[in-house]
């Protein structure tokens, strides 16, 4: 089998969490490559919610071995809660769980940090979770962080948190923040230590031991390719790369072990937080897709902003990103409009755009160009063969394809598991349909 990476098309929130989820019974491992726990996947399993902020999502599976990447940020207290809440549902967790030694940890100064410099911003902050995730990020790039790895090493730990305390306070005490005690912080790194050091690995070398053994990988990311911290519309981004790249440098493999690409794309766009966001719908048919959609993020429960499909932000996802074959969710959502608009197009200073800009103050004050197309009657929810699907929306699908250059492999016509419609033909080079089919009757 391939191994594949699951990747979100728009500003995160895509459901990419069901797909990897729907997935991964074609794969032997389940690898994430960045981000920290302010972004969620949210699983549907048996009429069950389950979230997961840090764990990738194969750990639902059995015999599924799951890795964390150097490329994420881990708080280690929102770790062990996770662990914890697993297992307090009957998932197995031991040896099926590895973290990179390699990835750097979230201590409580982080978040301090984060919140003064929200504060600081004022009116142009970010509209950050304020867990600490940039923060720790910035320490990384800063060559002054500490990584999970350094837990085995108290003698080096406490030395790296004192250094650390010591400028931290300089910064704090200068724009009113808090004090940090250096003793205090390394005992809660320190007990932290005693709780995750089974689970430190190398995760590189296991990658490519399993590769070496014939396994296939599934990829995993958090958040959405315009949240990227190169390729997004900066600064209203994460801190790490969430495009395709990011997983060769998130887990220290060669490109040449990369076999496909599956972007997740909703039937229409989302956004949490600040930042532009061109086809964003306001007072109550902004607010029907909010409640219809359940528009409420998974990890702060924040309401999430929403608009028309942007055809022009996804294409520039799956070009920068290598993606021809798409998986579409929440078309259900859409359910009874008697019309809706489709993004074509930018229109900035009376003139069309090639593609999508990320320049802040471009991207603020472009006017997008709309196709409008019928809504279809019948509903798509829970339906699983494609010939049942209502003309329109096949239209609608068609629509999206021609614009994204891309196939629509899986569509996601529900929040379970079995809520899907999979076109066999475009996806069963990626994945073992098989499987999947299986998956849905257990």
């Amino acid at each position: 089998m391939a191994n594949l990476i699951v990747i979100g098309t728009q500003w995160g929130d895509e459901g990419k969490g069901k797909i990897i989820d729907l997935v991964t019974p074609s794969f032997d491992v389940v690898a994430r490559y960045q981000g920290g726990h302010n972004a969620g996947h949210t699983v549907s399993l048996q009429g069950q919610k389950i979230v997961l902020h840090l764990i990738p999502t194969g750990i639902l599976h059995p015999q599924k071995l799951c890795l964390i990447g150097n490329g994420v940020v881990l708080d280690p207290q929102s770790f062990l809660d996770e662990i914890s809440t697993l297992q307090s549902t009957g998932v197995h967790i031991n040896d099926n769980l590895a973290i990179s030694k390699k990835a750097h940890l979230i201590l409580p100064y982080h978040s301090q940090i984060e919140k003064v410099e929200e504060m600081r911003r004022g009116k142009g902050k970010i509209g950050t979770t304020c867990r600490g995730i940039g923060p720790s990020y910035t320490d990384k790039a800063a060559r002054c962080g500490i990584r999970v790895g350094d837990v085995l090493n108290l003698a080096e730990l406490k030395g790296k948190i004192q250094e650390n305390v010591k400028k931290k306070n300089l910064y704090l005490s200068h724009f009113g923040g808090p004090s940090l005690d250096a003793e205090k912080t390394f005992k809660i790194a320190k007990d932290y230590a005693s709780k995750i050091s089974s689970y430190i690995k190398d995760v590189s070398l296991i990658l490519d031991e399993q590769i070496q053994k014939g396994k296939s990988i599934l990829f995993e990311g958090a958040q959405g390719t315009l949240l990227d911290v190169d390729h997004g519309t900066y600064p209203y981004v994460t801190s790490s790369n969430c495009t395709t790249g990011g997983v060769c440098t998130g887990l220290g493999i060669g490109p040449d072990k990369i076999d496909g690409v599956l972007g997740v794309t909703k039937a229409y766009t989302t956004r949490v937080g600040r930042g532009p966001f061109p086809t964003e719908i306001f007072e109550e048919e902004g607010d029907r897709l909010l409640k219809r959609g359940n528009e409420f993020g998974a990890t702060t429960g924040r309401p999430r902003r929403c608009g028309w499909f942007d055809s022009v932000a996804v294409a520039y996802s799956c070009r920068i990103n290598g993606i021809k074959k798409m998986a579409l969710t929440k078309p259900d959502v859409l359910d009874g409009l008697e019309e809706i608009k489709v993004c074509v197009g930018y229109k900035y200073k009376g003139e069309r755009l090639r593609t999508f800009p990320t320049e802040k103050w471009v991207l603020e004050k472009v006017v997008p160009q709309y196709k409008k197309i019928k809504g279809w009657k019948k509903p798509v929810h829970g339906i699983r063969d494609f010939h049942r699907l209502p003309q329109n929306f096949r239209d609608y699908m068609r629509l999206i394809e021609d614009l994204t250059q891309t196939n629509i492999s899986l569509v996601s016509t529900g929040m379970d598991r079995t809520d899907t419609l999979i076109i066999e033909n475009q996806l069963d080079r990626m994945v073992n349909i098989q499987k999947i089919m299986e998956n849905y009757h257990t």
